[in-house]
């Protein structure tokens, strides 16, 4: 790894326009006045480093959940997974990671599976580090097999300042563990919803990097089957 590729980082193709547009009010503000051509220069920069989408190194062994997103785990307790995934009405333990505004926001897949669900649906845009931002805000939420008898959900959630979650995926897809499903844009969180019997290895408080950092593990029987390559 050479000092080039450490600070400069590939940038998602959603970040183009949005980078094209703070460059050209970075170009007027020039005109106005140095002073804030420069924030606009800093500005610009900070949208770059924003859309960044950096190549990540995902654990290769079956079974393990990895991390969605990059960010904090702001969450960790017992949830009914989001109505609209038709799933269980039984609480499962929920993993919610935030990102605020300097994270990564592209979001991976957390394990190899089927997508058998996506559901969008509409809502209100609270800070999305609060509980309550589960329930109420908007979110884009999907429901995956990982074998015959075992499925998670994931769940990408619009933050204080959000208001704009893309998912690149479609039901029916088939995913490897660590793939790029979607993103948020400007502020977010994630929330990953594991069967009964699955104990997370993270904490409150850790963070986390997106395509990397284990969340869990699954039992061995629950990804019997699956195409982890």
């Amino acid at each position: 790894m050479n000092m080039t590729s450490t600070f400069i980082k590939p940038m998602h193709k959603e970040g183009i326009r949005f980078v094209a547009i703070f460059a050209a009010i970075t170009v007027l503000m020039f005109m106005i006045t140095p002073i804030l051509g420069w924030i606009g220069v800093i500005l610009t920069i900070w949208c770059y480093y924003f859309f960044r989408d950096p190549e990540r190194v995902t654990p290769a062994r079956p079974g393990l959940l990895i991390s969605p997103a990059d960010g904090v785990v702001s969450l960790m307790e017992r949830a009914t997974p989001p109505p609209e995934l038709g799933m269980t009405d039984t609480p499962l333990m929920r993993i919610s990671v935030f990102m605020n505004v300097f994270n990564c926001h592209v979001n991976r897949t957390p394990i190899s599976g089927e997508i058998l669900n996506i559901a969008y649906r509409p809502g209100k845009f609270f800070n999305a580090s609060l509980d309550k931002a589960s329930t109420d805000n908007e979110r884009m939420s999907l429901r995956i097999g990982v074998s015959d008898e075992q499925e998670i959900a994931v769940v990408q959630i619009a933050g204080l300042v959000a208001r704009r979650i893309v998912c690149f995926v479609k039901a029916g897809d088939t995913l490897n563990t660590g793939e790029r499903f979607g993103l948020i844009r400007f502020g977010s969180r994630v929330d990953v919803y594991v069967p009964d019997g699955v104990n997370p290895l993270v904490s409150v408080g850790q963070t986390m990097i997106a395509g990397e950092t284990v969340l869990a593990e699954m039992p061995p029987h629950a990804t019997a089957g699956m195409d982890t390559e």
